[in-house]
């Protein structure tokens, strides 16, 4: 029996200074590409990952200068467009000031009180 996975994503920006994605979206996105059914929600600090065109470009320290930026709005396109489902919770995406027009579309808004409910229809939940 086929399952359902989903990968909630709450620590934002991890390892993307050394690498151009999040480690977590990319598994993600590579589970799907292998046939799993991997859905994600993002939470918390995460919720920026929604926020349409977020530009890295010129990122340096010192004078290490990151040339591959992580495009994280691309990478959730990318994750929606292969057919996955990508929540965020409301109340912190509120709570940092991004409004929903601010957000890529097909993002599905989800209020913390509905999380019980969501997280009932995946066989595994997966927290980072």
């Amino acid at each position: 029996m086929p399952k359902k996975y989903l990968t909630i994503v709450e620590t934002a920006y991890r390892a993307t200074l050394e690498e151009q994605d999040d480690p977590v979206l990319w598994l993600s996105q590579a589970l799907r590409g292998a046939g799993a059914d991997v859905d994600v929600l993002l939470r918390g600090n995460a919720v920026n990952y929604g926020v349409r065109g977020q530009n890295a470009a010129g990122l340096s320290f010192g004078k290490k200068v990151q040339t591959q930026p992580p495009r994280l709005d691309r990478d959730v396109e990318s994750l929606i467009q292969k057919g996955a489902s990508v929540y965020y919770v409301e109340g912190d995406a509120t709570a940092r000031g991004i409004a929903p027009g601010e957000l890529i579309g097909g993002l599905k808004a989800v209020k913390t009180g509905q999380l019980p409910a969501v997280l009932e229809g995946y066989d595994q939940v997966w927290h980072w």
